[in-house]
């Protein structure tokens, strides 16, 4: 479920009054607030952290954006019992499809990267994928071919279920 409550030109406590109602008339979902002024933006943001909910705060032309996320969690997969390919090794996580800030280059270097990953003597155990890292385990990844095989090996892959929605 996905709700915007506009909470622009109120002074507190309505905003966070506003976001409660919202929150508590959801099991889980995005709730996406606006308001126009920092000591809103701020006990909105400490409100629902101390709801246990997850809060991205953006600024556009004045106005701040919180996205507040209840109750959603990654999905991950699980590597079968007994495995013991890679159980020791690095935990890698992946929040971006690109490594650096360049993009035709990072996104070359990334391939590299994971690529290369076949090839090491020591795998990681686990590569965790969120944000535009997720691209790189969805349909028409130049590196699915390379996730296959590093998961044929027990190297474990976690992509953020609402990171891909």
């Amino acid at each position: 479920m996905e709700k915007v409550v506009d909470a622009r030109g109120l002074a507190c406590p309505q905003p966070v009054l506003m976001t409660k109602e919202a929150l508590e008339q959801m099991g889980e979902g995005v709730v996406t607030v606006l308001v126009d002024n920092v000591a809103s933006r701020e006990n909105v943001k400490r409100f629902a952290q101390h709801m246990g909910c997850t809060v991205d705060v953006v600024e556009k032309g004045g106005i701040f954006q919180l996205r507040i996320v209840k109750g959603l969690t990654c999905e991950v997969s699980r590597t079968p019992e007994g495995s013991e390919v890679g159980q020791d090794g690095p935990v890698i996580l992946i929040t971006s499809d690109k490594l650096g800030e360049e993009g035709d280059l990072g996104r070359l270097l990334m391939e590299g990267f994971i690529s290369t990953l076949r090839e090491a003597k020591r795998k990681p155990s686990k590569l965790l994928f969120m944000n535009t890292g997720v691209f790189l385990t969805s349909e028409g990844s130049p590196v699915l071919e390379a996730l296959k095989g590093l998961e044929s090996e027990g190297v474990e892959i976690y992509s953020c279920g609402t990171c891909l929605d």
